[in-house]
């Protein structure tokens, strides 16, 4: 690990408001054209004791403005101190966790994985256009039936049509000739580039799956795509799986890759991440936002840059080793799920290295499901099945006492 290093509580504040005094100071500086300026302070209170030793919270009381892309061109000088610390993070991530080359990628914080994948969307959309002059009805976006709703979300922002693959009920694969089927019938349907979104990790699954299918295939007939992995999920899960995994940026063929610290990082909610190659970016670039230094090459534009700071402040607490070691924790308490529910002869579905657990729904009655916060798969019709998910609050102790009660009620 070049970038990801564990620093101690001194260093990690020391950074922050070193990298605070390097933005505007909307105290003491004649700041005349922003149209920000400091969280109003009859709400939140500067002077409050412990901001001192919270770099998070007082970076959040700064109120730093994130807006752009800060791997690519120039950013707002104004907030460039805590922008630094939004590319180290991203160095922590593209280059150590998924083998980018240094200073061949893009990306940035993103208000959510939602954002993430359809960022990426956005960028291929435009790239096909561009490069190609294809037409709206000339581009589709490949992905499994477990993909998150942020791909149809997207696919309709943006007047693209969304394939959806079908995966085995049990393994949650995608199978190669059901993918060949759906190429070939688009294809024939006047479908000239595509658009793959290969999982790492489904929301209700876990399921991951094998991006050298979607190439593999996609190359046999011939037809111009781009790659999107969505990481959202598993993007901090399972890259830490026991046989290092192979899905990042070596492989050739993967574009881009989103991945969520407000799940397993347990940042704020709304802290997503992009990261793409080098030359993708910008196809999206906003040229009409002149006021904008550096103009605007992202979906939401201004951003909290407090979100950028609790990431970096996580990942240097723990550091690779600690964090690698925080997940084996978790696969170890949902390897105990497994073995439990197996001796029970209860059907579920899990990932191998993941920490996510799915169970047939006819084998856990509603009351218990009810009772434990299990999350169906459909709220609105027939649900099939229950998600648990081995968090860093679920204990052996709850998995223990779900356990029981349902074996009595299987008994």
């Amino acid at each position: 690990m070049k970038f990801w290093k564990k620093l101690s509580t001194e260093q990690r504040l020391q950074r922050v408001q070193q990298a605070l005094k390097g933005n505007v100071d909307f105290y003491n500086d004649a700041s005349l054209g922003y149209p920000a300026s400091r969280l109003d302070e009859k709400v939140f209170p500067v002077d409050a004791p412990f901001l001192k030793d919270a770099p998070v919270l007082s970076t959040f009381v700064a109120n730093p403005n994130h807006i752009g892309c800060h791997t690519f061109g120039t950013s707002e000088s104004a907030f460039q101190g805590t922008h630094e610390i939004e590319r180290d993070v991203l160095d922590m991530i593209a280059v150590d966790l998924f083998k980018a080359e240094e200073g061949e990628y893009d990306g940035y914080i993103s208000p959510g994985g939602t954002e993430a994948n359809i960022q990426a969307l956005w960028i291929y959309r435009n790239e096909f256009k561009k490069k190609y002059n294809a037409k709206l009805d000339e581009i589709a976006i490949l992905a499994s039936e477990d993909t998150h709703y942020s791909i149809p979300k997207g696919a309709n922002l943006l007047t693209l049509d969304w394939i959806k693959i079908p995966v085995d009920s049990d393994t949650r694969q995608i199978a190669e000739e059901d993918l060949k089927a759906e190429v070939s019938k688009a294809i024939e349907a006047g479908k000239k580039y595509f658009i793959a979104i290969s999982n790492m990790g489904t929301t209700m699954f876990g399921s991951v799956d094998d991006p050298n299918l979607y190439s593999s295939v996609l190359k046999s007939f011939d037809v111009p795509f781009r790659m999107h992995i969505d990481g959202a999920y598993g993007g901090f899960v399972f890259p830490f799986s026991e046989n290092e995994s192979q899905i990042n940026f070596q492989n050739t063929d993967i574009s881009s890759i989103t991945i969520d610290a407000h799940k397993m990082l347990q940042a704020p909610y709304g802290t997503g991440i992009f990261i793409c190659r080098k030359g993708l970016i910008e196809n999206v670039l906003t040229t009409e936002a002149q006021y904008v230094e550096g103009m605007d090459l992202t979906l939401c534009g201004s951003r909290s840059g407090a979100n950028a700071i609790a990431v970096w402040v996580i990942l240097t607490t723990y550091g690779p080793h600690k964090w690698f070691e925080k997940i084996s924790i978790l696969k170890m308490r949902t390897n105990y799920l497994c073995k439990s529910l197996d001796e029970m002869n209860v059907p579920y579905f899990r990932e191998p290295e993941m920490n996510i657990v799915t169970i047939r729904s006819q084998a856990v009655p509603k009351e218990l499901a009810k009772k434990y916060s299990l999350v169906p798969e459909s709220h609105t019709s027939n649900n099939e099945w229950y998600k648990i998910v081995l968090m860093d609050h679920v204990e052996v102790e709850h998995l223990k006492d779900f356990i029981q009660e349902l074996k009595v009620a299987i008994a």
